[in-house]
């Protein structure tokens, strides 16, 4: 038997696993946790068979960080669960590169969270089996009561399935969504820290997988989460059980209106505030990719007309360098995303000249030929307008350096997901965008789900380098999910999931993205309003041009 490993063939036994075959390379790098095989994602114990086509992950790949993380929640809970089994342990938001938690029935203390750090350092020490087994269904549902726990319910609702996984280690269980650890010894590094009315579990990050990074405060993102979380509390709509039963007892209607108003609501507010600072004369709006920038805009546009004042949009875009100048990146290639990309020079005199009263000519970029044309375009700023400028710079005051800080208005929006599967397996931020773009370029651009995943690694890079760090300076931030919106765009994801095959490099990726989707109870777009952000991903927005 044999095995193909980076090109080359390596010959196997029969029963060997993966971490049998790769023993001396696992014990050479500490940051390998898990192998992709046949482009799907498995843990190191996988029986291989004639013919795989094996990598190996390790903690600075997407897979492998995921699974670093889910192994570390393991060993969190199971350590709770050993000291204090009485206590009800949430996992509720990631804060760069920690995950916030809280205790619902008590407040930790620190000699608790000391206690906690002993008990997983323990664990980890020890290098326990951490198994998978599968319950029938009946069994699953009777062993879940007995303990009188929650976990796996998302599991337990889906009709196709006649067992249930659950993560077994030492005794105890839980249930994850994903690829775990083969054992708690590869978790080597974490830290945990008493936080607010919670706690922080800590870990390294992708680019460094060696070491725990001091711990930066986010308050203002934070601030964001709480809030939505609270009003997804009060509303009875914490996790996606809960989500599930509402539309089961057909009130999908009623959670479409009450997230569209909190939008309204919120839309409303930022353009009350920004009325009442008269010297804001320049509103900066960035955000990751698919965050719903382009509706947004055109609805704070309508609420800034209701306070008498009149938004004139100027787009970044048309300020591009002449490409014979743009920066390269370090393969040689033209970098656009580069702040050095913008001719801020240019920029910068005709935002200084329209905040003066002036009148200019405003460039029109040709991105065929690479150049800016002047094509006869003027614009000049009247005492009741303000200037709109969107772009993934937004935030950086090197985008900006010539305008005064008291004359703009920085806005920073993403889709900050709060929903919950369950206690222990959050909905990822990242997971809502990327459904989000892959409909989106499937409905506007024709693209496949395979062309948005692929491109999706560049994607992210290009936002943790431009803006993600600069989201704290912002004015105010703006929480663009809707609590209903995956339960719409999953009739829409799923098929264009399914249509990336085994062969493909993205199809792990694709695989856990349907799995995840099935999930949610199918919501139709007979309520959706025309002017919901949804729609900019769905082609149906009434600001469409």
């Amino acid at each position: 038997m044999k095995i193909i490993y980076k090109n080359m063939e390596i010959d196997i036994n029969e029963n060997d696993r993966a971490i049998d075959v790769f023993k001396e390379k696992i014990e050479e790098n500490n940051n390998i946790i898990a192998c992709m095989v046949n482009n799907e994602v498995k843990n190191l114990n996988y029986k291989l068979q004639n013919n795989d086509k094996v990598d190996l992950l390790n903690t600075t790949d997407r897979d492998g960080a995921r699974i670093y993380t889910r192994g570390l929640l393991f060993i969190m809970s199971m350590a709770f669960k050993e000291l204090y089994p009485e206590i009800l342990l949430t996992v509720n938001y990631q804060l760069k590169s920690s995950m916030i938690c809280e205790l619902k029935n008590i407040e930790p203390t620190e000699e608790m969270i000391e206690n906690v750090r002993k008990k997983m350092q323990e664990i980890i020490n020890a290098n326990l089996k951490i198994e998978k087994k599968e319950l029938p269904r009946e069994k699953a549902i009777e062993f879940l009561r007995k303990e009188n726990t929650s976990i796996g319910k998302s599991q337990l609702e889906d009709k196709e399935k006649d067992t249930m996984s659950l993560y077994f280690c030492n005794g105890y269980y839980n249930y994850f969504f994903g690829v775990m650890p083969i054992s708690t010894g590869f978790i080597k590094l974490f830290d945990i820290m008493k936080y607010n009315n919670g706690f922080l579990i800590r870990y390294p990050s992708k680019k460094e997988p060696n070491k725990i990074m001091p711990y930066e405060e986010t308050k203002k993102l934070l601030r964001t989460l709480n809030e939505y979380d609270d009003i997804y509390k009060a509303l009875g709509v914490c996790n996606l059980d809960q989500i599930n039963k509402k539309i089961r007892e057909g009130k999908s209607k009623e959670l479409i209106l009450i997230a569209e108003a909190l939008h309204e609501k919120k839309i409303s507010q930022i353009a009350d505030e920004i009325a009442k600072n008269k010297e804001k004369r320049i509103i900066l709006i960035a955000g990751p990719s698919s965050s719903g920038k382009t509706t947004f805009a055109k609805r704070l546009g309508i609420q800034l007309h209701l306070n008498g004042i009149k938004p004139k949009t100027i787009s970044v875009d048309n300020y591009f360098v002449e490409r014979e100048q743009t920066p390269l990146d370090e393969d040689g290639k033209p970098n656009f995303e580069a702040l050095e990309a913008v001719d801020l020079q240019l920029l910068n005199n005709d935002l200084t000249k329209l905040l003066n009263g002036e009148e200019i000519q405003m460039p029109t970029f040709n991105f065929k030929t690479g150049h800016k044309e002047y094509l006869g375009n003027t614009m000049k700023l009247e005492e009741d307008e303000v200037l709109v400028m969107e772009g993934i710079h937004c935030l950086n005051d090197n985008l900006t350096p010539a305008i005064p800080t008291t004359q703009k208005f920085k806005i920073y929006i993403s889709a900050l997901t709060v929903l919950n599967i369950d206690y222990y397996n959050r909905i990822s931020t990242t997971d809502t965008r990327i459904i989000r773009r892959t409909v989106r370029d499937n409905q506007f651009r024709g693209y496949n789900a395979k062309r948005t995943l692929e491109a999706w690694a560049s994607v992210t890079a290009g936002e943790e380098k431009n803006i993600f760090p600069y989201q704290e300076q912002a004015d105010v931030m703006f929480n663009t999910s809707l609590i209903y919106e995956i339960n719409v765009l999953r009739n829409y994801a799923i098929s264009l999931f399914e249509q990336i095959t085994p062969e493909d490099a993205e199809y792990s990726e694709a695989k856990r993205l349907c799995k995840f989707l099935k999930y949610f109870e199918p919501i139709d777009t007979e309520y959706i309003p025309k002017n919901s952000l949804l729609q900019e991903f769905l082609g149906n927005s009434i600001f469409e041009e």
